[in-house]
């Protein structure tokens, strides 16, 4: 299952950890998915959304 957000596309993010000696390795910063019960062109899906994205109002959820 890929961390991709169905509504914006949102993925990973790539950075450093940085240990107390200053060593860098690399690591992924993963987007806050959620599985959602949304409304989709007039059905019920289950989506993996981003919680900015049930934040700002783009997905309607199913009641």
């Amino acid at each position: 299952m890929s961390m991709r957000c169905k509504i914006c596309n949102k993925g990973p993010q790539f950075g450093n950890k940085v240990s107390h000696a200053n060593n860098r390795t690399r690591r992924r910063f993963n987007p806050n998915l959620q599985r959602v019960r949304a409304v989709i062109n007039g059905s019920v899906r289950r989506i993996r959304v981003c919680t900015r994205c049930i934040k700002s109002g783009f997905v309607v959820k199913a009641a």
